[in-house]
């Protein structure tokens, strides 16, 4: 909240109408010698106008840039609108609603943040979200683990899915016998390779990004129909904003009546959350109605009172607090409601059309941004897979000089992808919305090509001779 309103006066009198002389005396159970004397290291409290001058410094701090960096968080528009809401106190303060008849509007929009997810990926069944998409991944995979009646506990996860999700889904099944089995891809397109499936058969489950880390468009027909076909599940880890555009997960596959993949599984964030230096985000999660008894954490589910008035309830709680921890789907997950009311408002306001107008532009743009910056003299585009809003790069320049001399230019040009892939150190990964304009694709390639050219001409980029 922006400020605490109570002042003395109103906690003595609300102390007093409660029969206690001070707030310590409302933890007395607590035995003395567990209470702390003090925090060393914590400086005394500032007024109001210095803690704001100091955010503000902090903030300054962090600069104001003309971000073309993706990979995984988006800067996309927000309409003002979303979060008036969001911070209104119905919203803003509230917890998981526990007590149904005391909190029926937030149950009520997180039905329909269900019902919205449950639409746009095109499965049946959706949680009432997850802390991201990293770890949403890692509650896919053991959800799909169980499911499988082979006993299988293998898991394809190819080199495309973004190098985080596979490190948490890594920490959180790798000491649960579950093995993750990596898929190379082709590097002419930047897409899983299809032939190096056949000599990995055998898994529970096979997980299809789209689009990829590298912004690439996967062939998603032919790899959830190869999962199908060799007994597997397929899950999807999408982004929300690209499936206002890209046929759904749920209706992946050949054929007049494709089965689809079973889980889609991603992070939120495009969806009206802020980039805020890194998070809070939210991840999603929906899935098949025969899968709904192995979703972990929430669902919201509508009915009907004794006087037959609609109501909402939670219908599903398999959350170890809520169930014998042994009988839990999860003992890790946990819900981002204030996230989830964000997107929930932020696609109501936008609805089908508005959602697909975005996707439009965003591909546009990082088309017009790509071949700007491809117009350069020696920078080419590395995969020629079909895109989204990233792709990646090379220059004849080492890509973290290109990096440095584009933020001392007040640029963010984007990922040094040889941070995570050695094969593909010198290359970047960039990433357009539909935030950018022709002026703002235009700064970058300019100060792009100053940068080649003065790499050319004498000492590295950045650097004064």
């Amino acid at each position: 909240m922006p400020f605490i309103p109570h002042t003395e006066s109103d906690i003595a009198e609300m102390l007093a109408a409660i029969g206690v002389p001070s707030i310590d005396s409302l933890f007395d159970e607590i035995p003395s010698d567990l209470n702390c004397a003090g925090l060393a290291g914590v400086p005394e409290g500032l007024s109001e106008m210095a803690v704001t001058r100091l955010m503000h410094e902090r903030a300054a701090a962090d600069g104001f840039y003309l971000n073309f960096l993706g990979a995984g968080a988006y800067e996309h528009h927000i309409p003002a609108a979303v979060w008036q809401i969001v911070t209104r106190g119905e919203f803003y303060s509230a917890y998981t609603p526990y007590q149904a008849e005391a909190s029926q509007g937030t149950l009520q929009l997180l039905y329909e943040y269900q019902s919205m997810m449950a639409s746009l990926t095109g499965l049946d069944v959706s949680n009432a979200s997850l802390y991201d998409g990293a770890s949403a991944l890692a509650e896919a995979v053991l959800m799909a683990v169980r499911a499988n009646k082979a006993g299988r506990r293998r898991v394809l996860m190819p080199a495309t899915v973004h190098p985080r999700y596979r490190v948490v889904t890594e920490a959180i099944v790798g000491n649960q016998g579950i093995e993750l089995i990596g898929v190379p891809y082709d590097p002419a397109t930047g897409q899983t390779r299809l032939d190096a499936l056949d000599a990995l058969d055998g898994a529970a489950v096979l997980v299809i990004p789209q689009p990829n880390f590298f912004g690439v468009l996967e062939p998603v027909d032919a790899l959830t129909d190869w999962a199908h076909g060799h007994g597997m599940l397929a899950i999807a880890v999408a982004n929300p904003v690209s499936l206002g555009l890209l046929k759904p997960p749920g209706r992946w596959g050949e054929g007049t009546q494709p089965r689809g993949a079973d889980i889609c599984v991603g992070d939120g964030q495009p969806l009206g959350v802020p980039l805020s230096s890194g998070g809070p985000y939210f991840g999603f999660m929906t899935a098949r109605q025969a899968l709904v008894r192995q979703m972990p954490g929430r669902i919201v589910g509508r009915t009907v009172d004794l006087d037959g008035q609609p109501g909402f309830a939670l219908t599903l709680q398999a959350r170890e607090q809520h169930i014998r921890r042994s009988k839990a789907t999860s003992n890790i997950c946990t819900n981002q409601g204030l996230l989830v009311t964000a997107a929930t408002i932020h696609m109501a306001l936008l609805g089908p059309a508005g959602l697909k107008n975005v996707a439009l532009q965003c591909h546009a743009t990082a088309r017009a941004l790509l071949e700007k910056l491809t117009a350069i003299d020696g920078v080419e585009r590395v995969f020629g897979g079909p895109l989204f809003h990233e792709a990646v790069i090379r220059a004849p320049v080492p890509a973290a000089d290109v990096l440095k001399a584009l933020r001392a230019q007040g640029i963010l040009g984007g990922l040094d992808l040889g941070r995570e892939y050695a094969e593909l150190a010198g290359c970047i990964l960039v990433c357009s919305t539909e935030t950018k304009t022709d002026g703002d694709l235009d700064a970058y390639a300019q100060q792009l090509a100053r940068i080649v050219s003065r790499r050319r001409e004498g000492p590295p980029c950045g650097y004064k001779s």
